[in-house]
């Protein structure tokens, strides 16, 4: 991945056409994983169930890679991209351009699905938008806890599922092991993140992704729902933004451990497999 990353980093001289296609890319991630959660609330159940929730980021974020991986090494989440920055992968003066880039692509998408379903939201709500309560809506944007979640107990669901999003990239690009065939790497990472919020998501929306979570919430406190979506949850809204910077850090570090350290290297690995190795002098 590290190699991957160091190559692609090298496509973007200019800094607004990367820009500009790297926040499209996480717009569309964002767009189909927001609107499938709008469907399901404002719906009231009819147009969709949980898994359609799942379904939608699953979807958006194979896409998402499909539209970014040549431009950006396919960087949707800014838990991830700091990751690579701590590990030396990518250099620090680029993390900037990441970060815009991801933030302005998950605004684009909240502004496009809160105009493409206000008609739905006024229906639903009666024009009174809130966090909490029965005709709650701030949770089609960004993630809160159930209400039974303690601050603890959410910020271990957070910090898990992103180590597992971390540990299953890293399995899925990993050629010294047992890496996925070329050309399925952005729909298996989509199943990853459907297995993710079909697993993990009951707690608290698996948010996994500060760029996904952030950009919405202020938004949301913009365009009427307040204050409330920082102060709502013990607070909660600081949790999306650190636990999965350290879940990240916390599966790259399973993974080498429990797999890179064993693994072999590339070219004595594919001789066993009985593949030919070319050796020059």
């Amino acid at each position: 991945i590290a190699e991957k990353v160091a190559r692609s980093s090298v496509r973007h001289s200019n800094n607004t056409t990367f820009n500009t296609h790297f926040s499209l890319s996480f717009s569309m991630y964002q767009v189909f994983g927001l609107s499938s959660a709008a469907q399901v609330v404002l719906g009231r159940g009819v147009f969709g169930q949980h898994l359609s929730i799942n379904l939608g980021f699953g979807i958006g974020v194979t896409l998402g890679i499909h539209a970014a991986g040549g431009i950006s090494g396919a960087h949707l989440n800014a838990a991830i991209t700091l990751t690579h920055c701590i590990l030396g992968n990518l250099p620090w003066r680029k993390l900037p351009a990441y970060l815009i880039g991801q933030f302005l692509g998950s605004f684009t998408a909240v502004t496009t699905i809160f105009g493409l379903y206000y008609d739905a939201l006024y229906d639903y709500t009666k024009g009174n938008f809130t966090v909490t309560g029965p005709t709650a809506t701030a949770s089609i944007f960004s993630t809160y806890p159930a209400p039974y979640v303690s601050l603890l107990g959410g910020f271990f669901t957070e910090f898990t599922a992103t180590a597992m999003l971390l540990l299953g990239i890293l399995i899925i690009h990993d050629e010294k092991n047992n890496a996925a065939l070329k050309g399925t790497q952005a729909l298996l990472t989509g199943i990853l993140v459907l297995g993710i919020g079909l697993g993990m998501g009951m707690n608290t929306g698996y948010a996994i992704n500060p760029s996904r979570d952030l950009p919405p919430r202020v938004f949301t406190a913009i365009a009427g729902w307040g204050m409330d979506v920082f102060t709502a949850g013990h607070h909660w809204w600081w949790v999306p933004l650190t636990a999965p910077i350290l879940g990240s850090l916390a599966g790259v570090l399973i993974h080498k451990l429990f797999i890179d350290f064993h693994n072999q290297p590339v070219s004595k690995s594919r001789n066993e497999k009985g593949q030919p190795v070319v050796e020059t002098s």
